[in-house]
């Protein structure tokens, strides 16, 4: 009998060694067949196994000035291998134009955040992504969003003493440690109808952390294509403590979405509005949204929104105020100018609260802001996968191919902003924007899939640097240098430090 047994199992082993040979030699002859159309783009030879990676000096500051160099070189189209991974680079704006008014799902890069936010908006693809996409945009309605003023006037209340306090002591503060807390303070309160004080901790708070923490371990293995597989990711030092930083923002959105559920046991959506003496919210949003077929959003597909707004809703936001606080500080001159027309809003108000009619009085304080987050670009990179082949700038790009839109490439592209590394406002005056292509500055993306929340951030920011800059001015600490560290945001190695000083009474007063 032994010797059946053994004919059968080596005829299995030699016809399981066939099939897996024949898959291989398969992707392999598919490989070549796709690299010899992708090798016809512009690119710098790669090595042989491990492509352009050792090119790339980081994501900081020489990681940075690497791109603005290959940008000058590569301005509309580039080939970037990671190992054997193809990343088709697009720059200029008729190129990221072509991909971005496209509905293509999302690229690799956001896959291996799924775990983290799920499939909420920013991730999902195609019907889904549509559906959803279709019912939370009444969420962002001006008429919803016209209450929240109110809401992050009493946030900057708190953000504004906390800067007394530095103020009276003489003493320089790190500034996205205080901006991350007043933007989760307003996401929380505004989304979700949540309060936690979490402006006048003590320390960072562990939501604050743990996301920062999972941004720059998603960017660390992007760049180790070996860790693209979740089994052998997850098996790392680095994959369980993504893990463990994941299980905690979970933690804290069903606490979110639990909290609320309870408050409506014995009540409707409008009713408990009504008793809590609240506004609706994105939260109401998503349990009462209901698509042409009557069917709601599920579960796990709340706890995906939440998630996703709760990261897209801080983390971004706090990246472009502490730029600009950055630049204005940097920039005494552009600070001084944006205090005199904050000094004009002002003046006869009764409050200092910034109103929703006050948001367009803002013109110089606009430009600035625009001018910071191109310069610094918050989110520095976009993803498309392509779902059917594309020609963009006379190049065939097979299906399947992942198209990278370096937005921080797009804001330094020499042939659509001279001296791109100098802060200059006046880009951003109404001729000068008049004259450029809308797909030059995207830093809340573009077209179909563009930022659904980008008009709640723009108020948030106008709002608080208005607040800010109408109290104190802003000093940059001469002892600390800046480095910027890029992650899914942009942020620092060290942090940025600068004090407040308070303005003269009769200007500020």
């Amino acid at each position: 009998m032994a010797a059946p047994v053994l004919v059968v199992f080596s005829v299995v082993c030699i016809i399981t060694i066939a099939y897996y040979l024949i898959v291989l030699l398969k992707n392999v002859n598919n490989f070549l067949k796709k690299s010899s159309v992708l090798n016809l783009i512009p690119h710098e030879k790669p090595h042989w196994l491990l492509g352009h990676i050792l090119d790339y000096p980081g994501p900081n500051d020489a990681g940075l000035k690497f791109q603005r160099e290959m940008v000058a070189v590569y301005p509309y189209i580039s080939l970037y291998w990671l190992g054997y991974v193809p990343l088709v680079m697009v720059s200029h704006p008729s190129t990221v134009k072509a991909i971005l008014k496209t509905s293509e799902p999302k690229g690799n890069v956001y896959n291996l955040i799924r775990p983290w936010v799920g499939d909420g908006l920013l991730v999902s693809k195609g019907d889904k992504w549509a559906r959803n996409r279709r019912l939370l945009t009444p969420a962002f309605h001006f008429d919803i969003l016209r209450p929240y003023i109110n809401i992050k006037n009493k946030a900057a209340d708190v953000f504004v003493s906390n800067m007394k306090r530095f103020a009276d002591r003489n003493e320089y503060f790190e500034v996205f440690a205080e901006v991350s807390m007043f933007t989760l303070d307003v996401i929380l309160k505004c989304a979700f109808s949540y309060d936690i004080d979490c402006q006048n901790l003590k320390e960072k708070h562990p939501y604050v952390v743990a996301v920062t923490a999972l941004a720059d371990l998603s960017l660390d293995r992007f760049f180790k294509p070996w860790f693209h597989s979740d089994f052998i990711y997850f098996l790392t030092p680095s994959g369980r403590e993504f893990k463990k930083h994941c299980n905690f923002v979970h933690k804290v959105a069903e606490e979110i979405i639990e909290n609320r559920q309870k408050a409506l046991v014995t009540s409707s959506v409008e009713q408990d509005i009504v008793k809590s003496k609240r506004c609706m919210d994105f939260l109401d949003i998503l349990l009462t949204a209901k698509d042409e077929n009557g069917i709601g959003l599920s579960q796990m597909e709340i706890r995906d929104e939440v998630d996703t707004f709760l990261f897209e809703g801080h983390d971004t936001t706090a990246s472009a105020i502490s730029w600009t606080m950055f630049s204005l500080a940097e920039h005494p001159e552009h600070q001084a100018a944006v205090q005199r027309e904050v000094d004009d809003l002002m003046a006869g108000k009764k409050t200092e609260n910034i109103e929703m009619e006050d948001l367009v009085n803002l013109p110089y304080l606009t430009m600035c802001i625009k001018e910071s987050m191109r310069l610094h670009t918050p989110v520095p990179f976009i993803q498309r996968e392509l779902a059917q082949e594309m020609i963009i700038e006379g190049q065939k790009i097979p299906s399947g191919v992942v198209i990278s839109v370096p937005v921080y490439n797009v804001h330094h592209n020499p042939l659509i902003w001279d001296n791109s590394t100098e802060f200059r406002p006046d880009r951003f005056s109404p001729e000068n924007v008049e004259k450029r292509d809308p797909f030059a500055f995207i830093p809340f993306s573009a077209g179909s899939r563009n930022c659904i929340g980008q008009n709640f951030a723009m108020h948030e920011i106008k709002l608080i640097l208005a607040r800010l800059f109408y109290k104190y001015t802003l000093e940059l600490d001469p002892n600390h240098k800046v480095e910027k560290k890029q992650a899914l945001v942009m942020r620092t190695m060290t942090g940025i430090r600068m004090k407040p000083v308070p303005r003269v009474p009769d200007t500020a007063e």
